[in-house]
């Protein structure tokens, strides 16, 4: 199958582009960013680097291709074919290359082994993976099920998958506003849409990218914890806490429930998202989002994998500066010996001076003189000492200024002015990080934003600061150039906009909101920024970046959208979360393991009941039932492109949209939340269906681009409009039609007007 051979090929040619630029990636599982000795299957790093490296560059030069063979009959096939060859051979040339060489390296054995907590770990993550992808989405016979926590967002994301598998959206329209620029992140839709086209059926085609996103995402937040801290449990409880968010919830939920209602039938039959904050009902803050958002679970992982390259610079900083920092203690300590002795020399010339040598007597000084030798002695000897220090300048800066003016003074001229501080190390590798972020940029563009928050937070306190600087360039630049080839006009509109959806948008309406959302994490993560290092502490400060630019800016119309860089945010506190509790355990006595138990319990309690109200959720008789065979959805296949515009109802999913229709105005959030202009359409669909004659009707059609105009049941009952299909139908061609009554569904040709026969 051509989509199995996609996917290995990618894979393929990513490992071969990681053994060109990072030989030693396997080595790094062996050492903590603090260079404390760890061991990790190294394939928990390389794999899914393979796949981030391999699948997003290939997905993007099949687009452009296919783009640019658009008006081939079969360009986007070509395209496939010439990419896959040309991805297939470069890869076997890369690692032939190595081998002649003599640098090709490949992991041992050792370096591939799983310990048991592994072992378990990956079988917790493909469990967990496999079971939300596929009960929320599956075929089974000839019937699509599409779940009920996400039949929603899969509006669209089915629509431009179904656009793209007919290999016709180019240029890009967004399927629940055709006609216009895109404005919404496809790529990961392009990717699905594109296995589709190779043969590979639409569930398998949805979750199996869905699935190497999420397993990767876990493990390099794993990897990435345990090298921060040098303690695999901190992995494992990270991944957890990513898994089960923190919040006060479910306890509330439990203390409202009558009794006799017991937390048995709570947990096992309750299908409903509990929320106590705004839209929490929606399932915003569980796992349901990377169930009906794939391609944030498929884009968090290269976040992760981009810290995991540069913390290390975080790490070396560190270590310059406590070994300079001691250095100016030393002088420090030193100058201050010698300016007790130069004060006990004054002392000693001034006592001379006072002093009426008795010539007869012959004293020259006596003891006192010996002492002032002793004096000079001590004083050439801490100068000797101050010297080996490091000279005049640790001297200066080793003044009697008071530590913590001092502390500033010597990180701005020792790190942020300092030309080791600024000077590039490995720009081969910061120029691979900018084009993995960049190229993200329609993907996921929330996480492309959130990785360079978190980025400039970890430059300012950095070495090598120029890596920072080309992959924050790269990246943007990157993304620039993708929204000016994608978007009419801006692709952000940047205002200020304070605490994000608290209902009460002031300081302690805010803090109540974060309060009720987020539970007792946050306690936590005080508590470690107490307990950890200071590179962890540096950290901290990073990883809250998205959550502080979440509470304060708004890129879009629709500020919610802002909940995935609060999510960001927590995901990464999760390590610190999980840093707290092993130190606890570490403590070896019963009641203080018995509080990082509860503190577990308390953090993941109402996450994991949101996964078990996911599952309920989405059970097969809840589930949105449809025939892959469909007429309407088969007609529409073969039939439309996606130059064909179809006017109907505001359609959320139906078999309209798996055909791959482009709408011409879907469901009104879906387009209004991207940023188009869906009240000017509201009006043009009331006037089009209202049309009081043929010449109107054919006016508004040609002036709104329209192909094909649906009449069925959710017009004739419409509150909006009262189709006049007396009209319609006078004027063209019905070219499909079945039922009958209020139910009979009809699709009018505009190209085959009535009046020209």
């Amino acid at each position: 199958m051509l989509g199995i051979l996609y996917l290995t090929i990618a894979i393929f040619w990513g490992s071969a582009v990681c053994q060109c630029i990072f030989p030693d990636m396997a080595e790094w599982t062996e050492k903590s960013f603090s260079g404390r000795k760890i061991k990790v299957c190294s394939l928990f790093l390389i794999v899914p680097a393979w796949i981030y490296t391999g699948l997003i560059p290939m997905t993007w030069l099949v687009y452009i291709l296919s783009y640019a063979m658009r008006l081939s009959k079969n360009g986007m096939f070509y395209a496939n074919i010439v990419v896959m060859a040309l991805f297939f051979v470069s890869g076997v040339v890369m690692y032939i290359v190595r081998k002649v060489q003599g640098e090709l390296r490949l992991p041992g054995l050792r370096a591939m082994a799983f310990s048991k907590g592994e072992v378990f770990f990956l079988v917790f993550v493909l469990y967990l993976s496999l079971r939300l992808f596929f009960t929320t989405f599956r075929i089974e016979g000839d019937t699509l099920y599409v779940g009920l926590s996400v039949f929603s967002d899969f509006s669209p994301h089915l629509g431009m998958i179904r656009s793209f598998s007919g290999g016709t959206n180019f240029p890009t329209s967004y399927s629940h506003f055709a006609g216009e620029d895109i404005k919404y992140h496809f790529m990961f839709q392009f990717l699905v849409g594109n296995l589709e086209f190779l043969g590979m059926r639409l569930d398998f085609a949805f979750n199996i990218p869905s699935l190497l996103g999420m397993v990767s995402t876990f493990l390099l937040l794993y990897v990435f914890a345990v090298k921060l801290t040098g303690k695999r449990p901190v992995g494992y409880l990270a991944g957890i806490f990513f898994a089960f968010r923190s919040s006060f919830g479910v306890f509330r939920y439990l203390a409202e429930r009558p009794r006799g209602k017991g937390v048995w039938e709570a947990f096992t039959e309750h299908s409903e998202f509990i929320g106590y904050t705004p839209n929490e009902d929606w399932g915003l803050w569980n796992l349901n989002v990377y169930c009906n958002q794939r391609h944030l679970a498929f884009s968090l992982g290269v976040m992760l994998l981009v810290l995991i390259l540069f913390t290390p610079y975080l790490y070396a900083m560190g270590k310059r500066m406590r070994l300079e920092w001691g250095r100016v203690k030393k002088a420090r300590a030193g100058q201050e010996k010698r300016s007790l002795l130069l004060r006990r020399e004054k002392t000693y010339g001034e006592q001379k001076e006072s002093v009426v040598e008795d010539e007869n007597d012959g004293v020259e000084g006596g003891e006192d003189a010996d002492d002032h030798l002793m004096t000079k002695m001590a004083l050439a000897a801490a100068a000797k000492k101050d010297a080996v220090l490091g000279g005049k300048k640790l001297v200066t800066e080793a003044d009697d200024t008071p530590e913590i003016p001092l502390r500033v003074g010597f990180f701005l001229r020792r790190n942020l002015f300092a030309a080791k501080g600024w000077e590039i190390e490995n720009p081969l590798m910061a120029v691979f990080a900018g084009i993995l972020l960049g190229a993200l940029a329609f993907f996921n563009g929330a996480v492309t934003i959130a990785a360079l928050l978190v980025l400039f937070i970890m430059a300012a306190v950095s070495d090598h600061r120029l890596d920072f600087l080309v992959t924050a360039l790269i990246a943007g630049a990157l993304a620039i150039l993708q929204s000016a080839a994608f978007i009419d006009g801006n692709a952000v509109t940047t205002s200020f906009y304070y605490g994000f959806i608290a209902e009460n948008r002031t300081v302690f309406g805010v803090i109540d909101y974060i309060f009720r959302l987020t539970g007792p994490v946050l306690f936590v993560v005080m508590a470690a920024f107490i307990l950890v290092d200071a590179e962890k502490r540096i950290m901290t400060a990073a990883f809250a970046a998205p959550f502080l630019f979440a509470f304060h800016i708004s890129l879009t119309t629709d500020v919610t959208v802002n909940h995935k860089y609060i999510m960001i945010s927590l995901m990464l506190f999760g390590i610190l979360s999980a840093c707290v509790i092993v130190k606890l355990w570490e403590q070896r006595k019963f009641l203080v393991r018995a509080a990082a138990v509860g503190m577990v319990v308390m953090l993941c309690a109402t996450g994991f009941f949101e996964y078990l109200v996911v599952l309920n959720r989405n059970q097969k008789q809840n589930n949105l039932a449809f025939n892959t065979h469909d007429s309407v959805t088969a007609w529409i296949r073969e039939n439309a492109t996606a130059q064909d515009i179809f006017l109907t109802s505001n359609y959320a999913l139906n078999n309209v949209v798996l055909g791959g229709a482009m709408l011409y105005n879907g469901w009104q959030y879906f387009g209004w939340s991207a940023g188009y202009d869906t009240a000017y359409r509201d009006e043009q669909v009331r006037c089009m269906y209202e049309a009081e004659n043929t010449e109107e009707l054919a006016w508004l059609l040609q002036e709104n681009n329209i192909r094909y105009i649906i009449v069925d049941h959710d017009n004739r009952m419409s509150a909006d409009y009262e189709v006049r299909e007396d009209v319609i139908s006078s004027a063209y061609e019905a070219v499909f039609s079945q039922d009958e009554g209020d139910w009979k569904f009809t699709i009018y040709d505009v190209k085959k007007p009535l009046a020209q026969r």
